[in-house]
């Protein structure tokens, strides 16, 4: 067992990816993001499996992949689970979601895929993996509280807006972007989630 410090960095990250084809994250949404940057810059996607361990019960990396939030479940699944594919997000910054992608209180045009899913204003705009279809869920919610959200499944979600600051995972971008994509990498990552 080795100890990394919150949201791993290259240093604390690469000297492990040669060691290990399975790894165990326990901590954030944003620490499992992390570590599956690092799996992608390096091009070890396709050999290293990552089981999670939650240390939220919000996690939506939890909720999305039906994975145990207790402690001890959830650390026995992470060591002995079978490894079950999901898409891998990136962004157009070098980033990537493995959770919920958020932008809030947003105006601007904004697509999946090819088609139209805002132009306007928009309460807020959520983004997930989905592993059902081509690999995103986007879900706009516009106007008021009383007024449904729509949902799309796309491979791709770009935005054009007035700046704002969207979030991966629970971390907020340090500036304010005009242009903002989320995409389904070519990789899926190897997370583990299959029964023991």
């Amino acid at each position: 067992m080795v100890r990394v410090p919150s949201r791993p960095g290259k240093a604390d990250i690469d000297p492990l990816l040669g060691e290990h084809d399975h790894l165990v994250v326990a901590g954030t949404d944003a620490d499992l993001a992390a570590v599956a940057l690092r799996l992608l810059r390096k091009e070890q996607l396709s050999g290293v499996s990552l089981g999670f361990v939650p240390s939220s019960p919000d996690s939506d990396v939890a909720r999305i992949w039906s994975l145990p939030t207790q402690p001890l479940r959830a650390l026995g699944l992470a060591l002995r689970g079978e490894v079950d594919p999901v898409p891998l997000i990136r962004d157009d910054t070098g980033g990537v979601l493995v959770g919920r992608g958020v932008v809030g209180m947003v105006r601007g045009v904004a697509y999946c895929d090819e088609h139209t899913v805002l132009r306007g204003p928009a309460r807020s705009i959520e983004v997930e993996p989905d592993a059902s279809g081509p690999g995103l869920m986007v879900r706009v919610t516009k106007g008021t509280l009383f007024k449904r959200p729509s949902t799309q499944y796309a491979r791709a979600f770009q935005l054009g807006c007035i700046p704002t600051r969207p979030s991966s995972d629970g971390v907020v971008h340090p500036r304010a972007m005009s242009r903002w994509t989320w995409y389904r990498h070519t990789e899926d990552l190897r997370l583990v989630r299959g029964l023991v």
